[in-house]
């Protein structure tokens, strides 16, 4: 893990396309702030296939980039991957402890996974529940490991594309958690689908409902599970408890989450004036 040097400015930041609407740049400034330290973080319209080329066009100042899509399969290739990336093919973060365009001494993680951890325990999700997850895509995946690493032996898996739920089922197995695609009345719900396709499928009168989406808020989705007095979670939880994670790998120390979730409410209100 990277150290920060006292008094040392570092530049860190977030890739992908599009990337005007993220809000990684308020959560992390936020938490240099709360921090003491005097780096900066800044946002940079990149593609897939552009990636590799940015990255090696970094200097010894830059220590970390948030990665969002659709540069998550990129970066894999881009150092040497975490445990997590291994198995779920793709990353969130990359951070240099050399010169950037040197993969033997950048890192690649996901920390997302650990973000959808930290949301479900906090929302007090029992291992046992019956969990349905929308959609099987990469958050999806990050989803289904989380649920795993949490000791969940069996998730349902709703999607529309067959064929991939069916490759994500096979990796499961190899992670030791299996993938149904049966329709049993859920406990938990998780949806990484649009807005739209998360309320055609509705709630399934779960107890507990974590929405990944943030804006617009609520979702239907999240208004159908609040009429039922049901638990909600949403996307916004999970930028900030992955940024949590993303914080202290690029600079060696911890951060509230309360502040990167103040942080991140902060700046949607912002955005509504």
């Amino acid at each position: 893990m990277f150290v920060s040097q006292a008094g040392l400015s570092r530049r860190c930041g977030v890739i992908g396309s599009p990337i005007a609407h993220s809000l990684s740049p308020a959560l992390h400034r936020a938490a240099y702030e709360w921090l003491g330290l005097d780096w900066h973080y800044s946002r940079h319209e990149v593609t897939a296939l552009q990636t590799g080329q940015f990255v090696a066009g970094l200097d010894s100042t830059w220590r970390g980039l948030s990665v969002t899509m659709p540069c998550k399969k990129a970066i894999v290739e881009l150092g040497r991957p975490d445990p997590v990336v291994a198995a779920v093919g793709v990353g969130n973060t990359l951070v240099f402890h050399g010169l950037p365009r040197d993969m033997t001494t950048t890192t690649v993680h996901c920390t997302d996974v650990a973000g959808v951890q930290m949301v479900l325990a906090d929302a007090g999700m029992d291992p046992q529940a019956t969990i349905v997850i929308y959609g099987n895509g990469a958050t999806a995946r990050s989803c289904v490991y989380a649920a795993y690493l949490m000791g969940v032996e069996r998730v349902q898996v709703r999607a529309r594309d067959q064929e991939i739920t069916a490759l994500l089922a096979q990796d499961a197995a190899r992670w030791g958690i299996d993938v149904v695609t049966d329709e049993s009345r859920p406990d938990v719900v998780i949806s990484t689908v649009p807005a739209s396709v998360a309320a055609e499928w509705g709630t399934g009168s779960a107890g507990l409902v974590f929405d990944v989406l943030y804006s617009p808020w609520p979702t239907p989705l999240a208004s159908q599970a609040a009429q039922q007095g049901a638990r909600v979670a949403s996307g916004l939880d999970l930028l900030a408890a992955q940024a949590v994670s993303q914080v202290e790998l690029m600079t060696g120390r911890s951060v509230d989450f309360s502040v990167l979730r103040t942080a991140a409410d902060q700046a949607i209100a912002a955005r509504s004036q």
